[in-house]
């Protein structure tokens, strides 16, 4: 990728919906690999700063911050249990500071069971209902099993590097691993404006390379909560969660 990030580049650097899961997902949870996922996204720790002072770093247009979660397919969930299950990572401000967080994380492609990463401009939450994305969607394009880490980098250093040009539209990327699939997608702020959201569907394209018969979906955030609000009613309808 041709900017500012590519020479920066270390060498050892290689939301509640995205599906509902079903009981045979969570029979294939491996408890013991989740204690070995945090200690390796804990391995190493950093003032969350977002002060870019030191010297010669290269100062991003916005803050941004690092989520991950995790929960067992099939288990009850809600918009508060949702959010108590998203844990900060960090925040950063420089391209620095992101490679200094970015390099001790593990790869999507290296996680298991049900997993996502979030990356969202500081303030902005990863959930539909946050004032930022309430109003907005998200592009998403399911992947093959093998492709999500490359993707999600190629992904996060076009947002960072400012490469979708739609202001301040772009509120944050997820990546979510699943069992059979993997997941990626980009929040924007306002589902009704067609000419930005077909700008990041045209970016999206060309920096993750796709072939032209690549699907995307976009999805407003009010059809996610509608379609969330109607699965759990259905399941609740049934006596069950």
């Amino acid at each position: 990728m041709n900017n500012k990030f590519d020479a920066l580049k270390d060498d050892d650097s290689g939301d509640h919906e995205q599906d509902q899961g079903s009981p045979k997902d969570s029979e294939k949870e491996k408890p013991e690999e989740d204690d070995k996922e945090q200690n390796i996204i804990k391995k190493k720790k950093y003032k969350k700063t977002t002060d870019p002072d030191g010297p010669g770093e290269h100062p991003l247009q916005y803050n941004y911050t690092f989520w991950y979660s995790r929960r067992t397919p099939g288990r009850p969930a809600s918009t508060q249990s949702y959010e108590q299950n998203i844990k900060q990572i960090g925040s950063f401000a420089s391209v620095e500071q992101f490679w200094r967080f970015y390099s001790h994380m593990i790869r999507p492609g290296d996680l298991t069971g049900h997993s996502d990463f979030h990356l969202f401009k500081e303030g902005i939450k990863p959930m539909w209902e946050d004032d930022a994305n309430k109003m907005g969607g998200k592009w998403i394009i399911r992947l093959r099993k093998g492709l999500a880490s490359r993707c999600w980098e190629n992904l996060i250093l076009a947002m960072l590097g400012e490469q979708f040009m739609v202001g301040e539209e772009i509120c944050g990327a997820v990546v979510s691993v699943r069992f059979q699939e993997d997941i990626i997608s980009i929040w924007n702020k306002t589902a009704s404006d067609q000419a930005t959201t077909a700008r990041i569907r045209d970016t999206l394209r060309r920096v993750l390379n796709l072939p032209p018969n690549t699907i995307m979906e976009y999805k407003t955030h009010t059809d996610s909560i509608k379609a969330w609000e109607d699965f759990h009613g259905l399941v609740n309808a049934s006596g069950g969660r």
